[in-house]
C-alpha cells in the first residue's frame, strides 16, 4: 500500500527518523521504505536499523539535489502510494495509523500532506533563522511529509530536476498535479521538524534560492507567485536598495575624479540621495527581522550585518538564475523526469 521514500545524505537526524518510525510499520500493509542515499562520496553504507531490516531499502541517488533523489525513489516503489519524508523530521508515535486513515480518500486525490510541527523556545522569541524554519508549518505541500499516488507521479513526471534545492520544487509538482487534474488535500497525520543547528550565517546561503525563483519566472511567467500560490517576497525591495547602494558608489567614484564644480557637485547629490535610499531600505529591512526576535548581542549583529549583504545577493542569484534559464520560454514546464 505505501512506500516510503526518504532522500538522505545521512545527517545524525536519519537515526531519530527511523527509530520513530520502525515501531509503526507493522501495523500498515504491504510497506516499504526506500533510503536514498544522495551521498557524493557513499564508500560506507547507511546504517539501517534492525528492526527496519523487513522493511528498508537502501538505493543510490545521483548526487543532484532531493528533486532527482525523490525521482529515483518514486521510480523504485512498488506500492500504489508514495509517501515522502525528510530526512530531519520525527514522525509521531501515531503517524502511521493516521496516514493510513488519510489514504482512504476519493480516487480523484493524488496527494495528501501531512502536518509539520515545528517547535521554538518557550523561554525566549525565535531567532530569524527559527522563525524561517517555523514557516514550515504553514506550508502547502511540501514534501517533509507528503504522500502521492505513484500514478499521479508517473502521469506528471515526477519532480522538476532542474531546481536542486530544497526549495520551490515541491509547490511547482504540487501546480502540475493540479494541472493534471488531481486534487490535493491536507490529512492528520504528523511530524516534528526539529530547527537544525545552523551558523549566524545561514541566511546568506538561503539566497541560492533566488535563483529557482528565476527559474519559477521563466517557467509560468510575471505572476507565478500566484499561479503556483506562493506568498509574495521582497525582490522588488532588494532590487530597489541595491540600486540605490550601486548608484551611490559608482556616482561616488565617478566624482574622485572631477574638479571642483557643477558636475562633482551634481555627482555628489547624486550619490547622496543614492546613499540615503540604500540606508533608508536596509534599516528597514533589518528593523522588520529584528522586531520578532529575542533581540541579543548575538542576534542584532548578525541580522544588521545580514541585512546589508541579503539584498545584493539576493538579487545577483536572481541574475544567475534567469541566465541559466534562458532558454527557457514561458510555460516551457517540460523538466520533468519521466
Amino acid at each position: 500500500m505505501i512506500s516510503v521514500v526518504v532522500p538522505t545524505l545521512g545527517r545524525p537526524s536519519l537515526g531519530a527518523l527511523l527509530d520513530a518510525l520502525a515501531p509503526q510499520l507493522a501495523a500498515l500493509p504491504d510497506v516499504e521504505v526506500l533510503l536514498v542515499d544522495d551521498r557524493r562520496d557513499t564508500t560506507d553504507e547507511l546504517a539501517v536499523p534492525g528492526t527496519l531490516s523487513a522493511y528498508a531499502k537502501v538505493v543510490t541517488g545521483t548526487g543532484a539535489g532531493p528533486a532527482a533523489a525523490r525521482n529515483v525513489g518514486r521510480r523504485a516503489a512498488r506500492q500504489p502510494w508514495v509517501v515522502f519524508l525528510d530526512d530531519d523530521v520525527v514522525p509521531a508515535p501515531d503517524w502511521a495509523r493516521r496516514l493510513a486513515d488519510d489514504l482512504a480518500v476519493d480516487e480523484r486525490v493524488g496527494g495528501v500532506q501531512g502536518r509539520v510541527r515545528v517547535p521554538l523556545p518557550a523561554d525566549r522569541r525565535p531567532t530569524d533563522w527559527e522563525r524561517s524554519t517555523a514557516g514550515l508549518a504553514d506550508g502547502e505541500w511540501i514534501t517533509a511529509d507528503m504522500a502521492y499516488r505513484r500514478a499521479a507521479l508517473e502521469t506528471v513526471g515526477g519532480f522538476d530536476e532542474r531546481f536542486p534545492r530544497a526549495f520551490r520544487e515541491d509547490a511547482e509538482l504540487a501546480h502540475r498535479m493540479r494541472l493534471a487534474g488531481w486534487e490535493l488535500v491536507r490529512g492528520r497525520h504528523e511530524v516534528t521538524h526539529p530547527v537544525r543547528p545552523e551558523d549566524r550565517w545561514v541566511s546568506l546561503r538561503a539566497q541560492r534560492g533566488n535563483a529557482d525563483d528565476a527559474l519559477l519566472r521563466r517557467l509560468y511567467g510575471p505572476r507565478w507567485r500566484t499561479t503556483l500560490r506562493l506568498p509574495p517576497g521582497r525582490r522588488s525591495r532588494h532590487v530597489a536598495v541595491t540600486s540605490a547602494g550601486a548608484l551611490a558608489l559608482a556616482a561616488g567614484a565617478a566624482r574622485l575624479g572631477l574638479p571642483c564644480g557643477t558636475a562633482r557637485r551634481g555627482l555628489g547629490a547624486v550619490a547622496a540621495v543614492g546613499a540615503f535610499g540604500w540606508v533608508v531600505g536596509t534599516a528597514e529591512f533589518a528593523a522588520a527581522r529584528i522586531a520578532p526576535g529575542p533581540r541579543t548581542r548575538a542576534e542584532l549583529t548578525t541580522m544588521l550585518v545580514t541585512s546589508a549583504l541579503i539584498p545584493p545577493l539576493a538579487v545577483a542569484h536572481w541574475v544567475r538564475g534567469w541566465w541559466r534559464g534562458r532558454s527557457i520560454t514561458d510555460g516551457d514546464a517540460t523538466g520533468a523526469q519521466r
